[in-house]
């Protein structure tokens, strides 16, 4: 115990200390103490104080309600206040303030959002609020809100989204709804907002690389869908609308047989001055490079970036899988995700608006018919509608509004059936066979048709090619592949189709070729690393990547991608819960 003398004053008033306890004062810098709950439990009081209307020094109007405030709560934590009472505005001194343009629910639950930090967002509150936080400056309850719009997009709503954010200058909000119009136009362009687009509109979105379409002809007909909506309001428009319409990539049987006969297009000079640069770029092939430009560049949404899916597949024993992987190129590396109901190797996968479809393949014992999709809103698998065939190792692409399915193994003999898939029906239709049946081949969509490359019939392994035109309803050959490959990768980027890998019948390939519509050739590339057969291929960020497969010794994980514009191929993140033959398709990163 320290003596009580040392405490008393001299004469001279000084203090005197015991020596050690001088020095702890002259070294010891002190304790900082900060009670953890003060904010949270000071504002909830002063929210308290404020409804029972104790020292209150503002009174915000809105509409017929009166709120009221403390000011110095308000500046603290409303930007738009701090600028008005920190600044002299003539409000500042004002007991009353009159808020024009803010929804009076709205604003006071932007009040109670500065005494509390907590604001309720819901499907009947969310526009006057987003409104109200945007006027406030309140940034990140803004955000909130569109964090919540992005939740609910759908085709039929996310144009009336889009004009709704521009008009409150939400950067992100417009980006992401244009992101969900690219993967989406098909669906969005038959909806009715999207017939009640601003024309500035419509040619942003139109004009846009980033536009995910089977082909060309979407966009045309869907101008044409917006312009005849109104014909005599908006014939006017209709150059401007071709003028961002890609028509050299349009075919020629397409272009005679509707584009020109499109009766608004006949009776516009500009209009027809447009048909007739395309049908130039195709009756002269060796002058295509003196008309390049934006109207005959493919879109390309392979080069912005989505999330890979892997589906189904095998185990190091070769036992099936129904499990699902993600790779996002933001973080580099693969995540889990919903798996599917259903046990699934040699399976086909296809993505279409929003949703990815895994099709037949192979449980273990049987080759399966059954179908299920994977919703990207949801993040939930649902059963659809079964194929009319069983089929394992199956060709599958999406072209226009359809899941196409074709050839396979339906455990005794391979396939040249062909049918595809409805989803506003939920139906399966049968189309014309291929020309060869075909088993462990690849598919892909390019320029409208789909396409159907290598596999094998059970005696051969073929290099052939064919490809399907909905227009004509028929199979056609084509130009053969420079090896013949079964259990290949197939992909289309910039406006070429790309195979890879598989099996000769003596080797395990990892060589790699292009095809080249424009000139009908195919060309060797630079081959991947490994030898890959059962090799999934995919386009994505304007590269390719080859996903798993078997090398003749043991089933891969590793993933390889290809840079187009190096001619190289380079190893990325391995997946985690699959050895090898998976099926493998984009969504969009929403």
């Amino acid at each position: 115990m320290f003596s009580s003398e040392a405490f008393k004053s001299s004469d001279e008033h000084d203090i005197t200390f015991f020596p050690a306890l001088k020095m702890e004062q002259e070294h010891d810098e002190g304790v900082m103490f900060q009670q953890a709950d003060f904010f949270s439990t000071a504002f909830p009081m002063m929210d308290e104080i404020r409804r029972q209307g104790k020292f209150c020094d503002v009174i915000l109007k809105a509409g017929d309600r009166s709120i009221s405030a403390h000011r110095i709560v308000l500046a603290s934590t409303i930007p738009y206040f701090h600028g008005m009472f920190t600044n002299n505005m003539v409000e500042s001194t004002q007991k009353e303030i009159t808020m024009q343009g803010v929804d009076p629910t709205a604003l006071e639950s932007l009040v109670n959002f500065a005494y509390t930090g907590c604001v309720k967002i819901n499907d009947s509150n969310i526009q006057p609020l987003m409104v109200g936080s945007s006027y406030l400056q309140l940034n990140q309850v803004r955000d909130a809100c569109a964090d919540f719009l992005k939740r609910r997009f759908h085709p039929q709503n996310v144009v009336g989204i889009r004009q709704f954010a521009e008009t409150l200058a939400c950067a992100l909000l417009v980006d992401a709804c244009n992101s969900f119009i690219d993967g989406n136009f098909s669906e969005v362009s038959i909806c009715d907002e999207f017939y009640n687009m601003p024309l500035e509109d419509l040619k942003d979105v139109i004009k846009r690389n980033e536009l995910q379409v089977s082909n060309e002809e979407v966009v045309f007909e869907a101008v044409m869908r917006w312009a005849n909506y109104k014909t005599k309001e908006r014939a006017d428009c209709l150059p401007q609308l071709l003028s961002c319409v890609r028509l050299p990539l349009l075919t020629p049987h397409y272009l005679a047989d509707r584009v020109a006969t499109e009766e608004m297009i006949r009776s516009s000079h500009q209009c027809r001055d447009l048909v007739d640069e395309a049908k130039d770029y195709h009756l002269m092939p060796e002058r295509q490079f003196l008309i390049q430009g934006s109207r005959t560049k493919p879109r390309t949404a392979e080069c912005f970036a989505g999330i890979i899916y892997a589906v189904g597949g095998l185990t190091k024993t070769g036992d099936s899988l129904s499990t699902v992987e993600a790779y996002s190129p933001a973080i580099g590396r693969w995540i889990p995700a919903e798996a599917m109901s259903t046990v699934r190797s040699r399976v086909g996968v296809a993505a279409l608006r929003g949703r990815l479809y895994a099709l037949g393949g192979y449980n273990g014992s049987e080759r399966l018919a059954t179908v299920e999709a994977y919703d990207l809103q949801s993040t939930k698998w649902s059963m659809v509608a079964s194929m009319s065939r069983k089929r394992s190792a199956v060709g599958a692409c999406s072209l226009g509004n359809h899941v196409y399915v074709y050839g396979g193994y339906d455990g005794y003999t391979s396939l040249h059936t062909v049918e595809r898939y409805c989803p506003l029906t939920d139906s399966w239709e049968k189309i014309s066979p291929m020309n060869k049946f075909r088993s462990a081949g690849g598919g892909a969509a390019l320029r409208g048709c789909v396409w159907a490359l290598g596999g094998h019939d059970g005696l051969s392994i073929f290099d052939s090619v064919e490809r399907y035109d909905p227009r004509a309803g028929i199979w056609e050959k084509q130009k053969p592949m420079l090896t013949k490959r079964c259990r290949l990768g197939v992909a289309t980027l910039n406006d070429k189709l790309y195979v890879c890998g598989g099996y000769d019948g003596s080797t395990f390939l990892q060589s790699v070729e292009e095809y080249d519509p424009v000139n009908n050739q195919w060309r060797c590339l630079s081959s991947m690393t490994l030898m890959r057969s059962r090799v999934a291929l995919v386009a994505n960020m304007g590269k390719l990547w080859a996903i798993g497969g078997y090398n003749g010794e043991t089933n891969l994980r590793t993933v390889e991608v290809y840079d187009p514009a190096e001619d190289s191929w380079s190893f990325v993140a391995p997946m985690c819960a699959h050895e090898g033959g998976v099926g493998v398709g984009v969504l969009p990163d929403i």
